[in-house]
């Protein structure tokens, strides 16, 4: 009985626009495949929201940002 992990890796496309795939082109390493420049790229994004996680911890910071949400949502259709 396999017990181990297993990964499928299916192939799938996705389209981009031209100034997409060039923007994309521009960030790509040389020997980096574009699944592998999106796969680090995703990663890169993961540890910069991991890294500002707990960064209001002990300010009143995120009860404010609450606040301002609430006076925007009350705000809306109100003209």
């Amino acid at each position: 009985m396999y017990t181990g992990a297993y990964t499928e890796r299916m192939s799938k496309s996705i389209r981009v626009t031209a100034d997409t795939h060039a923007a994309l082109a521009a960030l790509k390493k040389e020997d980096e495949t574009f699944d592998e420049l999106l796969s680090r790229l995703l990663e890169e994004r993961r540890k910069s929201v991991r890294d500002g996680a707990g960064l209001w911890d002990g300010t009143d910071a995120a009860e404010k940002a609450r606040e301002k949400r609430n006076e925007m949502k009350h705000g809306v259709g109100s003209r």
